[in-house]
């Protein structure tokens, strides 16, 4: 079984494909650092798009989604953009947490394993 990289750097790759299995790493959004968690959602779902578009993917292919929140109680305004964002016909499992971040500035992290 292959594996592709796309998007690769000295620690890690922004996507790894094994097989027909297309795995994002962790997003967070950088033009929207330290704003409100829909923003930051609205960005890092538009970069899954191109990530996934990248490997030959999209989000009807997604079977799985992880998000991490800095602060639960911003579940409701990041689930505005999410439900607007994820296919209706195709909606993958999903986990969401409270979790520290990588720095204070981001309100919410997100990864996805979709098929290709």
């Amino acid at each position: 079984m292959s594996i592709e990289r796309i998007d690769s750097g000295p620690r890690m790759s922004q996507v790894v494909v094994v097989g027909d299995l297309v795995f994002t790493a962790g997003q967070v959004a950088h033009e929207n650092a330290g704003r409100d968690v829909g923003s930051q959602t609205r960005e890092i779902l538009e970069g899954i798009d191109a990530l996934l578009a990248k490997a030959g993917s999209d989000k009807s292919k997604v079977v799985s989604v992880n998000i991490w929140l800095a602060a639960i109680g911003d579940f409701d305004a990041m689930n505005v953009v999410y439900d607007a964002w994820v296919d209706k016909a195709n909606p993958p499992v999903r986990a969401c947490v409270e979790a520290r971040l990588a720095g204070s500035e981001f309100a919410v992290e997100i990864a996805a394993i979709a098929q290709r």
